[in-house]
């Protein structure tokens, strides 16, 4: 038989674990070791690419491969971005309505972001 420890106060507000800590914590963990080898390969990139024109710029992009794995670098660094910001925005933000609007918020960000990174890159590497 389980023993349940909550308080009084814990019971009234309906307070206490949603079950889901583990996978946030590993999910944050996997993208922070994805997001190491592609920040390296960007970083490298970017040095490769410093002071190129548009046309070399554009050549280097429209490799399957370079693309994949920019595209792989942005979901990952966003997708890692609105995990710990959520954490931030969970944990220190006490009022539920204010709260409710910064992980909204949080969210709009990051899809706009993507999208926004995402098109650009498609539109160097597809030449339109």
């Amino acid at each position: 038989m389980k023993k349940k420890i909550r308080t009084e106060l814990g019971k009234v507000r309906g307070l206490g674990s949603a079950h889901k800590g583990t996978e946030h914590f590993w999910v944050q963990n996997l993208t922070s070791w994805l997001n190491i080898p592609l920040l390296i390969f960007f970083i490298i990139l970017m040095i490769l690419l410093a002071g190129e024109d548009y046309s070399t710029i554009h050549a280097r992009l429209s490799h399957p491969v370079i693309l994949v794995f920019m595209v792989l670098m942005v979901f990952s660094n966003l997708y890692h971005m609105k995990l710990e910001m959520q954490v931030v925005i969970e944990d220190y933000i006490p009022h539920k309505i204010i709260r409710m609007f910064f992980l909204i918020l949080n969210i709009s960000y990051c899809c706009l972001m993507g999208s926004l990174i995402i098109f650009a890159l498609l539109k160097i590497a597809l030449g339109v």
